[in-house]
């Protein structure tokens, strides 16, 4: 899968998901305040990505994550191994 296929992925699930228009998930837009996340949330979309990209994401890698181009390279370099 490369980079153009995985942020198309990402955003649609995520749009999908969260009821948000894709439109809005740029590059540099804040992961939290996009999607409207709380803590409950956040969890809701790990367990998404984890699942829609076979990857595992802790706890401490997902707070370094704060926008979605840093969520696109994160799930492209645990798929790459």
């Amino acid at each position: 899968m490369n980079r153009e296929e995985l942020i198309a992925k990402t955003n649609e699930v995520l749009a999908e998901e969260f009821e948000v228009e894709i439109e809005k998930i740029t590059p540099d837009a804040d992961i939290k305040a996009t999607l409207e996340l709380d803590s409950l949330s956040l969890v809701d979309m790990v367990a998404l990505i984890e699942e829609t990209f076979n990857v595992e994401i802790k706890g401490q890698d997902i707070s370094k994550i704060k926008n979605f181009d840093a969520l696109y390279d994160f799930i492209l370099a645990k798929i790459n191994g």
